[in-house]
């Protein structure tokens, strides 16, 4: 049973918006799931990708008190692409979206598919324009110079405004330097260089330079046959613009200082916990992979998720993590099936809060967790279309009591499916989220839809 402290900290986050299909069509087609998420570094604007190639844009409603967001622009960022070397189709699906620190009155963002990395400026704001002749002008009104005699007036165009649009302009591609799949983007602190990760390389790029870069890390052995690990993750440490970090699908995190040597792979502190050999199975290598890794605001702490748990990293501890949370403790039997299904291969993303107290990622049944990081407080939420249904209904009272309605039944079902991993909803998952970088607002992708919670 919660206890009423926790009832209590469950029913402070409410429902707040829905983007997308909010009907009961199942018609979803693949370019409309949702495969990236993110807010700005002001949290007035939010980015979400799709499998489509497509990037859409939301930006603060000024004009709501609350923390409510509208439609603002879309573009087609990717498209598919072919290449005839390798025989290999390259999607278009957007894998990530990250923001540049705002220098002047347009914003950047980078945008990533399989293989390249475009940088978009936009909000661009392109006044539309028409020009009419309906502007006369005699002789009288002829500018100061103007020689001659027109007779009795003049036809001259007239420019008036019509409309404003904002336009997505590609200002650069960074392409041909990765041979493999890249999972991962971070911008510096700098603000003047990104590293792009893939599967065995990472590479340092200047914002400004399109057409070179360097490797950084190269984990590719001699023999491929030797090959033991992938790179799954990476990101530049917050505050100091020398240290990034990547993760391993052997479950290790490596911090890396790129004044130390021009490749970073060697000379790095590696955060590893030693596996329990009580609990070695055949899906150990799988299920210890690293699909995400955040450094928290502050950089003293990282977030690593993997299959099953969410774990807490002291950046100055590298033998154990502080904290291991128990994410999906009760599908250590249901191992096997998951596999055959290849829901094992799910990469479930988290992330801090904007202060680090807090960290949230995602599971089945659309299941959001919250936890705090230094004490044991969980908050469950659950991204799902009656919380749309709920709020469509009347009263803002009603809006917050059925919300909680929802999460009590929902923790309820947990409980049940606690003993029983069959009660989960295996095609319902939340892989892409962001937290606001100054509020307590989430963003969550489910499915098509993009829901947003805020406390």
């Amino acid at each position: 049973m919660q206890t009423s402290s926790q009832t209590e900290i469950d029913n402070k986050w409410k429902f707040a918006q829905c983007f997308g299909d909010k009907g009961e069509s199942d018609d979803i087609t693949e370019a409309d799931i949702i495969s990236a998420v993110e807010f700005d570094h002001t949290g007035d604007y939010l980015a979400t990708g799709d499998k489509g190639g497509r990037v859409v844009l939301f930006e603060r409603n000024e004009s709501k008190k609350s923390c409510e967001y509208r439609f603002h622009t879309e573009f087609q960022s990717h498209e598919p692409e072919f290449d005839y070397l390798k025989s290999l189709e390259i999607e278009e699906k957007i894998n990530q979206i990250k923001w540049c620190k705002r220098q002047n009155s347009a914003h950047f963002l980078l945008s990533t598919n399989g293989k390249n990395t475009k940088i978009y400026a936009f909000v661009y704001e392109r006044n539309l324009k028409t020009v009419s002749e309906s502007s006369m002008m005699t002789d009288v009104d002829m500018p100061t110079g103007v020689v001659g005699n027109f007779g009795s007036s003049l036809s001259m165009p007239k420019i008036s405004h019509q409309d404003s649009i904002v336009a997505a302009i590609p200002r650069r591609i960074y392409a041909n330097a990765h041979a493999y799949h890249i999972n991962s983007i971070s911008i510096n602190s700098d603000g003047e260089t990104y590293i792009s990760a893939d599967d065995l390389r990472v590479n340092l790029w200047n914002l400004d330079i399109s057409d070179q870069s360097f490797n950084i890390v190269d984990i590719k052995p001699a023999n491929m046959e030797e090959l033991t690990e992938v790179i799954t993750a990476a990101e530049f440490h917050p505050d100091q613009c020398n240290l990034f970090m990547y993760s391993s699908s052997k479950g290790t995190i490596k911090l890396a200082d790129m004044r130390e040597s021009a490749l970073c792979d060697q000379n790095a502190k590696v955060f590893e916990e030693p596996e329990d050999p009580s609990n070695r199975s055949f899906f150990s290598e799988i299920i210890s992979s690293i699909s995400d890794v955040k450094f928290s605001q502050d950089g003293r702490y990282i977030l690593s998720r993997d299959y099953l748990t969410l774990k807490i990293w002291d950046i100055n501890m590298e033998n154990k993590p502080i904290r291991t949370i128990n994410i999906h403790d009760n599908l250590r039997s249901k191992l096997c099936d998951l596999y055959e299904n290849d829901c094992i291969f799910d990469k479930f993303e988290c992330t801090f809060s904007g202060d680090g107290s807090h960290m949230m990622t995602g599971s089945y049944s659309n299941d959001i967790h919250i936890y705090g990081r230094d004490d044991e407080t969980e908050v469950t939420l659950q991204a799902d279309k009656s919380a749309f249904k709920a709020k469509k209904l009347g009263s803002s009272k009603n809006k917050i009591t059925m919300s909680s309605g929802n999460r009590n039944a929902a923790n309820m079902g947990r409980k049940m499916r606690s003993d029983d991993g069959d009660y989960m909803d295996y095609n319902k998952k939340i892989l892409h989220s962001s937290w606001h970088p100054k509020e307590n607002t989430i963003a969550v992708a489910a499915t098509n839809n993009l829901f947003i919670f805020t406390e």
